[in-house]
């Protein structure tokens, strides 16, 4: 779903906003008495943390010893 060799996820600030969007809005949904909204937003924010920052350095250190053994 999310591309995180992207060009458009390579600013570091682009990369922080949308976890940091959804924890506003799941605070909001939780304050407003939605739950169940706030559950799923809380999931794509975790998801979107996770491709984002935890799996993107695995994928750039593998191209850069790609690119060592060209």
């Amino acid at each position: 779903m999310i591309d995180a060799n992207h060009p458009f996820y390579r600013p570091l600030w682009r990369r922080l906003m949308i976890p940091i969007v959804c924890l506003i809005w799941v605070c909001f949904e939780l304050y407003a008495g939605g739950p169940i909204w706030a559950a799923m937003v809380g999931a794509v924010g975790l998801y979107a943390t996770y491709k984002l920052f935890i799996e993107k350095p695995k994928a750039a250190a593998q191209e850069r010893a790609d690119e060592r053994l060209e």
